[in-house]
C-alpha cells in the first residue's frame, strides 16, 4: 500500500470517526481527543490532517456538500429549458439538506455556534462559497436575457427561503420527518416554477 493511499484512509477514518462522534455527543463535548481514539490514529495523526475541531467539523459539512454535487452539471445552458435546469439545481441541493448526516450535523452546528458567532460566520462563509453555482446560473441566465435582470443574489435568497423553509428548518429546530425523494422532487420542481414565474422573461 503506498504511503498517499494509506494517508488518504486515515483521513477518512478521522472523517467518519468525527461524524460519529459529533452526533452522538455535541461540539462541545467531542474532542479531538475522543476523535482520535475512535478512528485509532495517533493524536499527531490527526493534527496533521486537522489543525482544530472546528476545522475537521467544517471539512465534514464540505464533503456533505460535495457528496450531493459531483454527478450534476451545474452549469448554464442555453439550449435547455430553465424549468428543468432550476430544478435540477434545486433537487441537489434538497437531497443534501435532507441527508440524515447533515440534519443530524446541522443541530450540532447550530447549537455550538449560539455562543460563538465568529465560528457560525466562517462555517457558513465555507458553505457560502460551495453554494455560488446557484448565483452564477441566475447570473448567467440574466445575461442570457431569459430572466429578468436585477439582483441576482436576492432571486438566490428568494430559492433558498423556499427549499429550506420545507426540507431543512422544519426538520432541524421541530423534529419533523426528512423529505423522501419524491418529496424532494415535487419541492425542487415548485420553488423553481414559483421564482420563474417572477422573474423569467
Amino acid at each position: 500500500m503506498s504511503t498517499q493511499r494509506l494517508t488518504d484512509r486515515k483521513r477518512a477514518a478521522i472523517v467518519q470517526a468525527a461524524v460519529a462522534e459529533f452526533r452522538a455527543h455535541g461540539f462541545e463535548a467531542t474532542s479531538m481527543d475522543r476523535v482520535a481514539a475512535s478512528a485509532e490514529v495517533s493524536k499527531r495523526t490527526l493534527y496533521n490532517h486537522f489543525s482544530s475541531k472546528d476545522e475537521l467539523f467544517a471539512e465534514i459539512l464540505m464533503q456533505l456538500w460535495d457528496r450531493s454535487t459531483t454527478t450534476l452539471d451545474l452549469a448554464y445552458r442555453p439550449d435547455r429549458p430553465l424549468q428543468q435546469q432550476l430544478a435540477a439545481l434545486l433537487l441537489r441541493k434538497v437531497a443534501m439538506l435532507s441527508g440524515e448526516d447533515f440534519i443530524d450535523l446541522a443541530r450540532v452546528a447550530i447549537a455550538a455556534t449560539i455562543h460563538t458567532p465568529e465560528r457560525a460566520q466562517d462555517m457558513l462563509a465555507r458553505l457560502a462559497q460551495k453554494e455560488n453555482a446557484l448565483l452564477t446560473w441566475i447570473q448567467a441566465a440574466q445575461q442570457d436575457g431569459r430572466l429578468r435582470p436585477g439582483d441576482a443574489a436576492l432571486v438566490v435568497q428568494q430559492l433558498e427561503s423556499l427549499v429550506k423553509g420545507a426540507a431543512f428548518w422544519p426538520q432541524v429546530a421541530m423534529g419533523q420527518p426528512r423529505l423522501g425523494t419524491r418529496a424532494q422532487k415535487q419541492l425542487a420542481a415548485a420553488a423553481a416554477e414559483l421564482v420563474l414565474s417572477r422573474h423569467a422573461t
